[in-house]
């Protein structure tokens, strides 16, 4: 096979966050097909180098995003269920995702993903968990599809929902399923798309939505299936009070107890949220993923993720934007930097710098979706690289340029995505699809749901 080779030359700073926290001025990258082969000053191109001239840009690792929900992006700025915390908001929203079809699940994922790359993300994951009972269930393979054509790292997990209000869930039944049905698609998923091959562009996880809308029983039956097929858990956890009440009264104890009871917990699971834990919980964590999602928690008014105990206490912790209806946009720079204030709000100047809010949000996120392959800029790891244009008069009179790209700055558009030694973003602009023709779709299809529920809602027909 022809060796392809990309070289990346005059980074003003390269940030790798490999072991010895290494940090190279006026450097070069030289890529072959989608793995670094050397970063060092003064490479010298040979014949065929592609060379990408990268003169007083800043790069990173692509940032990792540990939590989402793709198909929100559809539903932002619904009036009916702003100003409301958790519960209240989901089941003003469940009833306008009952509506969803594959193709919303399309568009939602592309512009999800088009403002994920655009802000420096390179791997994501999505937590899609909503199956109405009257449409196709094939919509994590969509997402799975919308992933490929757009050139984003993915892992998709399929999420579930078993427990609806007949059984004392939380979500209508119209839009929860039978657990033998979950995890058969479960499995096949699993046999269809999961690669467990260095630099994997797909992966997948099982992903039961929560405590308050599965049961006992697919949780356990989940871990099983997980564990036996080799791939990872995920949840939401300890987000609300409200959570903390449900599981206290049905299970007799608090979500973090509940979770270690079912043997959920170990460096195959990751967690979102965990804003409610005492000090003991924190323990019992060590070596869980935590996918910390600031925005989300500050808009419900959930609480605040207690980011440096966890990451003291040895939890893996990376930086997540969550669903775009509680947060509402999918924009992993503008995450670091509010993930940076709300854990200064918390710890003041006992919290986390700069560069270790940028090491959670690259490394840290790599860490949590079980990964070692990326997240870090070194030899033999993936091409995933960012590259930061500071020059903007927003940051002029800034001394330190990676204290400058959590706290300084105008725009979250960043000057060039690599995915897997692919350039997916140039000067801000997606380079494998028209984001305007996208957006005019994605609009569409979004505005025809919700004139739908609220049709539906105004003649009080369920």
């Amino acid at each position: 096979m022809a060796m392809s080779f990309k070289l990346l030359k005059n980074i003003s700073r390269v940030v790798t966050f490999d072991d010895s926290d290494s940090i190279f001025e006026k450097a070069d990258i030289l890529i072959n097909d989608n793995e670094i082969v050397e970063i060092r000053k003064g490479i010298e191109p040979v014949e065929g180098y592609e060379v990408i001239d990268c003169t007083d840009l800043i790069a990173l690792p692509g940032f990792v995003n540990t939590h989402h929900h793709l198909y929100q992006t559809l539903f932002r700025g619904i009036r009916e269920v702003q100003e409301k915390p958790l519960f209240p908001w989901l089941v003003g929203l469940y009833d306008f995702w009952r509506h969803i079809t594959p193709e919303a699940v399309y568009y939602g994922a592309m512009v999800g993903f088009s403002e994920l790359l655009r802000t420096g993300c390179t791997t994501t994951m999505d937590h899609h968990y909503v199956f109405p009972v009257d449409k196709p269930k094939n919509l994590i393979d969509v997402q799975i599809r919308a992933a490929s054509e757009i050139g984003i790292r993915f892992h998709a997990t399929r999420g579930s929902m078993s427990l609806g209000r007949s059984g004392g869930g939380l979500p209508p039944d119209c839009v929860v399923q039978n657990e033998e049905d979950i995890l058969l698609d479960s499995e096949r998923l699993i046999g269809k798309y999961h690669d467990k091959n260095r630099f994997a562009m797909q992966r997948i996880a099982l992903a039961p939505c929560s405590p308050f809308s599965v049961s006992r029983e697919l949780l356990i039956q989940s871990r099983d299936l997980a564990r036996k097929k080799g791939v990872m858990l995920h949840t939401h956890l300890a987000e609300t009070k409200d959570e903390e009440r449900f599981c206290i009264e049905k299970y007799g104890m608090r979500p973090v107890r509940l979770m270690e009871s079912l043997g959920w917990i170990g460096p195959d699971v990751w967690f979102a949220h965990v804003i409610h834990i005492n000090e003991d919980e924190i323990k019992v964590l060590k070596g869980s993923g935590i996918a910390h999602c600031p925005s989300s928690n500050m808009k419900l008014s959930s609480g605040i993720c207690p980011t440096t105990d966890l990451v003291e206490a040895g939890v893996k912790v990376g930086i997540a934007v969550d669903g775009s209806a509680s947060n509402d946009g999918s924009n992993m720079w503008e995450e670091v930097r509010r993930a940076y204030l709300l854990n200064h709000l918390r710890y003041g100047t006992d919290g986390l710098d700069a560069y270790q809010v940028l090491k959670l949000a690259t490394r840290g996120g790599a860490e949590v979706l079980g990964r070692d392959d990326i997240g870090v800029l070194q030899r033999g790891r993936a091409a995933d690289i960012v590259l930061f244009d500071l020059n903007d008069i927003a940051y002029s009179g800034c001394h330190d340029p990676l204290i400058g790209l959590v706290t300084c700055g105008n725009t979250s558009i960043v000057k060039m995505t690599m995915v897997n030694g692919r350039v997916v973003v140039k000067d801000g602009r997606l380079t494998t699809i028209d984001t305007e023709e996208m957006a005019k779709k994605a609009h569409e299809v979004a505005s025809d749901i919700v004139k739908k529920e609220r049709q539906l809602a105004s003649e009080k027909i369920w």
